[in-house]
């Protein structure tokens, strides 16, 4: 099917990743921001899908501020659960493919070793419940659709956890991290490199439908996590910070989060033939590209 891609959420950091992507791979793609699309509205929704004609619509959009979610639950819903049925509802009309990315935040924490898609979701706050509604509602609205679970996104681009803690190195004397939460750290280029292998299928009508899930190779804690980016911040720019592993009652937070966010990734590559790297050496790369200029790597 031809036409160009339709890129929602594309203000976000992985809607920016996903644009630039697509960009370097001479992919035609319409990048369409809150401004240019409300999906929370469905007649706007109808509108654009039938004046752009895209061949797929790839979901970034999503109301991701977790903690805030407690108290702003009308417009999580609206973004996380009413705009991906919006979305569905019109890609069914057009009959092209809807890829939208989900969250661990589905899963309640307390499985012992990696979620499956087969494990039964029980989402522990409004954030993980929202988005939860949203895959429900897109697997009713739309036969062709590819949902994509990912965990702890990072990137070059927008606010994340990386980004936050090579702040604070610079502004404390010691970083205090929760150290009983683990997952998988995920870089934004992979969610992106692995949602165009699924539309590439999709587009050769090699896709099976469904859910997946897609996170970084390996699993850390969030104290892992930020021991291996204040590292690689220091090989390049100077002394190390200090990282105290804590534990989540030293850090009281409005949403509660699961303890165990490890998703299993196997499915997708199997499916796709895509995995990512290692957790560890993508972390290296974003931290460079966010601390060294372009012009001197």
């Amino acid at each position: 099917m031809s036409g160009p891609l339709l890129i929602t959420g594309a203000r976000g950091q992985l809607g920016r990743e996903l644009t630039a992507e697509a960009r370097r791979r001479r992919i035609t793609a319409i990048a369409a921001g809150r401004d240019e699309l409300d999906i929370t509205k469905m007649d706007a929704v109808r509108q654009f899908l039938a004046e752009a004609a895209p061949r797929a619509v790839l979901n970034c959009a999503a109301y991701t501020a977790v903690d805030r979610a407690e108290s702003d639950t009308e417009t999580a819903y609206a973004i996380n659960a009413l705009g991906p049925e919006h979305l569905a509802r019109a890609a069914a009309e057009h009959d092209i493919p809807l890829l939208h990315v989900s969250t661990d935040y589905v899963f309640d924490g307390t499985r012992r070793g990696a979620y499956t898609e087969d494990d039964a979701v029980a989402p522990l706050g409004a954030y993980g419940r929202t988005k939860e509604e949203g895959e429900r509602r897109v697997r009713d609205a739309h036969a062709k659709h590819i949902i994509l679970r990912t965990s702890w996104v990072y990137g070059v681009y927008g606010s994340n956890f990386v980004k936050t803690m090579l702040r604070l190195s610079r502004e404390r004397d010691e970083l205090r991290v929760v150290a009983d939460q683990r997952g998988c750290p995920t870089a934004t280029i992979d969610i992106a490199r692995a949602l165009l292998a699924a539309e590439a299928a999709a587009n050769a009508r090699r896709a099976p439908w469904g859910t997946y899930h897609f996170a970084g190779t390996g699993v850390t804690t969030w104290h892992g996590f930020a021991r291996e980016i204040v590292g690689a911040a220091a090989r390049i720019a100077g002394p190390r910070v200090p990282v105290i592993a804590i534990e989540t009652t030293d850090y009281p937070t409005p949403a509660k989060r699961p303890s165990n966010s490890e998703l299993d990734s196997t499915r997708f590559a199997a499916m796709f033939g895509y995995r990512s790297p290692p957790w560890q050496e993508r972390t290296r790369e974003v931290v460079e590209a966010l601390l060294v200029p372009a012009e001197t790597r």
